[in-house]
């Protein structure tokens, strides 16, 4: 796979988070390789709380309250249609395509791992291949054909990952 530069900052300091860094690198490797994603990329990562992640979603999306993942996606991308010529999509001082940004919660994902009875590894890498999937254009606005055809991409990718697996 081509070059690949994942920034990852977290709002707070904790040993956990050399955990958590690597399995958002994992998912975000093995999402951009299951969607045949071949170009030099970048993408941001902030890893924080529930009380950012609600004042980026009320600030970008008035809506006041705290979510798990929020995704900003640099570019409007058919889903499952990669273009042609990326040379469009790429950054000529750096020449990668910058994908986008994404924002988890930690400790909503630490809470939705209880809830749902895995670990925060799992919730955090799941979290980060659905934010990926945002940025590679897949969408979820109805319940219908666009959420099925995200959580089928969001399996295939999560049953290539040990330990990602339910």
């Amino acid at each position: 796979m081509k070059n690949i530069k994942i920034n990852i900052t977290f709002d707070k300091f904790s040993f956990s988070n050399i955990a958590i860094k690597n399995i958002i690198k994992t998912c975000i490797h093995a999402t951009m390789r299951q969607q045949g994603v071949n170009v030099p990329c970048e993408i941001n990562v902030l890893v924080t709380d529930d009380a950012v992640i609600r004042g980026i979603n009320k600030s970008t999306r008035e809506i006041d309250k705290a979510t798990d993942v929020l995704s900003f996606p640099m570019f409007q991308f058919e889903p499952g249609i990669l273009p042609e010529d990326w040379s469009l999509y790429l950054d000529p001082g750096t020449g990668r395509c910058p994908l986008g940004d994404m924002a988890i919660s930690l400790e909503r994902a630490v809470a939705q791992a209880k809830e749902f009875g895995h670990s925060t590894k799992r919730e955090v890498g799941y979290l980060t291949i659905h934010s990926m999937l945002h940025l590679l254009g897949y969408d979820h606005l109805d319940e219908g054909e666009q959420k099925a055809q995200m959580r089928a991409e969001e399996e295939k990718i999560v049953s290539e990952i040990p330990g990602m697996q339910r």
